[in-house]
C-alpha cells in the first residue's frame, strides 16, 4: 500500500508545471477560455477544481486576467510568452552576483540561429 501511495506522488506535476501547462493552453489561442475548456486542453483527467485553484493562483501573480465576471468566467494570458521569457530573464540576472558574467555565459551557450537572431537584435536589423 506504501508503494502505491508513493508512486502516485510521484506521478504528480508539481504546481509551476501545472501552471505552465495552463499557461500554454492560453497562448495557444487568439480567445479566453474557461476553466472547463483548459480542462480539457491541458489534462481531462485534472479535476476541474484544481484548474480553477491554478487559474486563481496565476490571477494572483498577474499572469492571467479574468474577461468575465463569475467564478466561471475565461481567462487569458496576461502577457505572452516572449515577454514572460524575458521578464525571467532579467529576474535572473538581477538576482546574480555578476549579471556581465551571467550574459557571457548564456551566449556562449546560444545556437548559431540564436546568436545571428541576437546580433541582429542589437545591431538594431530586427525587432
Amino acid at each position: 500500500m506504501a508503494g502505491t501511495e508513493s508512486r502516485g506522488r510521484a506521478e504528480r506535476r508539481s504546481a509551476g508545471e501545472l501552471e505552465s501547462e495552463v499557461l500554454a493552453a492560453l497562448w495557444a489561442t487568439e480567445r479566453p477560455l474557461t476553466p472547463a475548456e483548459i480542462q480539457a486542453e491541458v489534462d481531462g483527467a485534472l479535476a476541474y477544481n484544481t484548474v480553477h485553484t491554478i487559474l486563481k493562483r496565476l490571477y494572483d501573480k498577474g499572469l492571467v486576467l479574468r474577461d468575465a465576471a463569475g467564478r466561471r468566467g475565461a481567462y487569458r494570458p496576461a502577457k505572452n510568452a516572449a515577454q514572460l521569457t524575458a521578464e525571467a530573464m532579467h529576474e535572473a540576472l538581477d538576482r546574480g552576483p555578476d549579471p556581465i558574467a551571467a550574459l557571457q555565459q548564456f551566449v556562449t551557450g546560444l545556437s548559431p540561429e540564436e546568436e545571428r537572431a541576437l546580433r541582429e537584435l542589437l545591431a538594431g536589423d530586427g525587432a
